[in-house]
């Protein structure tokens, strides 16, 4: 059971079923409906068009820190170079997430995640010094409602807890330099590298599973059981198996710190006392050992198998996938903004049309959203047609505007 905490600019709609929706929702004319559909294929390949020139630009800035490259380098780059590189690369792909309708998970989000209990029981431990810049975003916020098991299934429990329909992470790693000096461990990854993570339905209390150099530890409760265990078994070992090698020990101790003056003697049977009872607490403590290596490995297979589910994309698939994601969403809002000015009677302000818009899709869908009114317009504007007059917004006839977007798109490719 999903709860939305507040209203999320995402509109939880396919680019071609909000068309359609558009098409039989009865407020366009029969004259309309073929133009309205030509002028929003002419929308959508415009964006496209755009956000290919993004991605080219993307691909370029990343592919020196990309540790996942099969190509090889032209030329070596100068650390002004590599600075510039990172710097765009960064700055663009803010926008990409901006545009996707993704929200920068705040310090503080962050700090409350790393302080609350996992929702799988494990406990994680995540080196922070490794990293020169940290950067969470997430889409889609909800409360979440699940039942889980307790005391080994004998209790049931119901939970609440805040889910994220979208995690991307941006994460990089210090150079070679630190990690010489800290003498800490890069198996997992590559020093001066930036990785890009996307994840899906990821709690919040389990953002620190999304670190790439996360540990587990155990918790206090499991140290706990494997303690008492431990004592009891040992107690029981003690008593029943080390008896005789104890009072061996005791003696042979007593004699040699001069507490007694009686000698011992060992014979053939003490000394195999003596050797059963050392192999004995020998194989107790190994099996011991292995129930902790086995506990903390069953939880490593907890995270394993957590994240595989949950992993959506890496590296340069992540901006690819949210370059397609931003270019439906610039293209979901340019068409509803347009659609409802132009089956509107007269101009209308920003207010009053973004307030038409999300009460519509309340109406529509049952879903509310916080339409990205500001974006959408400008976007319409930047096309020209859309023009604004005295605070008041009118759209272009449809026919006008498909002239205006067909003109934009042959100057694209006129090479004269």
């Amino acid at each position: 059971m999903q709860q939305s905490i507040k209203k999320d600019r995402f509109i939880p709609l396919r680019k071609s079923d909000l068309i359609q929706t558009c098409l039989d929702d009865g407020r366009l004319s029969s004259d309309q409906l073929k133009g309205f559909k030509i002028l929003c294929q002419l929308i959508v390949s415009t964006m496209h068009f755009e956000y290919h020139q993004i991605l080219e630009e993307l691909k370029d800035s990343y592919a020196p820190f990309d540790p996942n490259s099969d190509t090889l380098p032209m030329t070596k780059l100068t650390d002004d170079i590599l600075l510039a590189k990172q710097s765009n690369f960064t700055f663009r792909f803010t926008q990409v997430l901006n545009a996707a309708n993704f929200e920068k998970v705040t310090d503080q989000d962050l700090q409350e995640a790393l302080q609350e209990e996992s929702l799988f029981k494990v406990r994680l431990a995540v080196e922070f010094e490794d990293f020169e810049d940290v950067v969470f975003y997430r889409r889609g916020e909800y409360q979440q409602t699940e039942t889980i098991s307790k005391f080994w299934g004998l209790l049931k429990q119901k939970i609440t807890f805040t889910n994220y329909d979208k995690v991307a992470v941006y994460i990089k790693f210090k150079d070679v330099n630190y990690f010489a000096q800290s003498k800490s461990t890069t198996a997992n990854f590559e020093s001066g590298s930036t990785i890009i993570k996307l994840f899906q339905n990821v709690p919040k209390a389990d953002l620190e599973m999304l670190f790439p150099n996360s540990q587990v530890r155990m918790r206090t409760i499991d140290k706990a059981i494997i303690g008492g265990s431990a004592l009891v078994g040992g107690t029981v070992v003690l008593v029943t198996k080390l008896g005789a090698s104890l009072i061996v020990l005791a003696g042979l101790f007593g004699f040699w710190l001069g507490l007694s003056n009686k000698e011992v003697t060992i014979n053939t049977q003490e000394l195999i006392a003596l050797g059963v009872g050392t192999g004995v607490l020998g194989g107790f403590i190994f099996k011991e050992w292995s129930k902790f290596k086995n506990r903390k490995l069953r939880f490593m297979k907890a995270l394993a198998d957590n994240l595989y589910f949950k992993n959506l994309d890496n590296n340069s698939g992540v901006f690819h996938h949210l370059i397609d994601s931003a270019e439906e969403e610039e293209c979901k809002e340019a068409i509803l903004a347009y659609y409802f000015l132009i089956t509107q009677e007269g101009p209308m302000a920003m207010q009053q049309l973004d307030e038409k818009i999300e009460l519509w899709f309340k109406k529509k869908f049952d879903f509310e959203i916080d339409f990205e009114i500001t974006d959408a317009l400008s976007k319409l504007q930047r096309f020209g047609i859309v023009k604004l007059t005295d605070g008041q917004y009118t759209a272009l006839p449809i026919k006008t505007a498909q002239v205006k977007l067909d003109a934009q798109w042959d100057a694209l490719f006129n090479f004269s």
